[in-house]
């Protein structure tokens, strides 16, 4: 089976590919699946289509520092490139995901960006000291944080949920935000913005991801409590709700076999690939949003509404 992976070529039909009359609703992708958190984009197939060429930056993030946690794949790529298309300065925190790390550098630097790659446990205190302290010895200001690392593990029942799973799950979504965002805010000053990724799978509650969405439930609170807390500073936090994208997460956790039908619940009978949330990133992180803090904002395709 060929892949074009070419911008624009977003949905293929699987069902035909393989000869089988089928329009209930296109898909991203086959079948597959990775046997470790977080997964490798490069090994996707088809990749993920993380850039929109037809975005042309306006400079609405000149001379600004964000640090993007996971912006080495995924939404976080989508959002690195979008912000060096806009004029930022990056630092991207990843796992140990060194193909997909070099390859959004590699990117960025073909747009004229400049990006610093650091790889580590953002469940580690002292590794998120180490995120800052470098955005400062080299940049001197943080001006946007993303806390958009993240893992997801399928299970069928709250007693499949090692004690070690829901361990892992809570440092890493809750304990890395919290010990970053601690670590960044005596650096961020008025104007500045934090961005938090929740899940829409927190507004329906996905049978199967019961711990995950416990920690994206838990960065709504936290997105809304600290928004309060420093909204007099002038410092504005917000989350994003995405719905099914075709990032390295989904085969991470799903079963091959639940891979095709992702994204078909939403209205618009669909998945998305991480360029479609790229400028919600750009409006959060910008001036555009000045008026916004403490929102959830929903990229779901229409899977939840209200």
């Amino acid at each position: 089976m060929d892949y074009d992976y070419k911008f624009g070529n977003t949905f293929y039909n699987y069902y035909n590919d393989l000869g089988i009359e089928s329009k209930e609703y296109d898909i991203l992708a086959p079948e597959q699946s990775q046997d470790r958190q977080p997964g490798f984009e490069y090994l996707m197939v088809p990749r993920p289509v993380f850039d929109n060429p037809n975005y042309i930056g306006t400079g609405k993030l000149k001379d600004k520092v964000a640090i993007i946690t996971g912006g080495d794949s995924g939404l976080g790529r989508a959002a690195a490139v979008a912000f060096a298309k806009e004029g930022a300065k990056l630092v991207i925190p990843y796992y140990d995901e060194h193909i997909d790390a070099e390859e959004t550098k590699e990117y960025i630097n073909a747009l004229g960006g400049e990006c610093i790659l650091l790889s580590g446990d953002i469940s580690d205190r002292k590794f998120c000291k180490k995120i800052v302290d470098t955005a400062i010895q080299n940049f001197g200001k943080i001006n946007i944080l993303v806390n958009n690392a993240g893992v997801q593990y399928q299970q069928d029942s709250l007693e499949c949920i090692s004690d070690e799973q829901f361990d892992r799950t809570m440092k890493v979504n809750i304990y890395g935000m919290f010990y970053l965002t601690k670590e960044a805010l005596p650096y961020m000053k008025s104007g500045d913005s934090i961005i938090n990724l929740s899940s829409v799978t927190t507004f329906y509650g996905d049978p199967q991801l019961i711990d995950y969405v416990t920690t994206k439930g838990a960065i709504v609170g936290f997105t809304r409590a600290l928004a309060r807390n420093l909204a007099l500073k002038n410092i504005r936090v917000n989350a994003i709700a995405p719905g099914f994208f075709w990032t390295p997460l989904q085969p991470a956790c799903w079963v091959k076999e639940k891979i095709p039908s992702l994204g078909a619940n939403a209205a618009m009978a669909r998945g998305a690939n991480p360029y479609e949330l790229a400028p919600t990133f750009v409006f959060l992180a910008s001036d555009d949003s000045s008026y916004v803090t403490g929102q959830v904002l929903h990229n779901n395709g229409g899977e939840v509404m209200g």
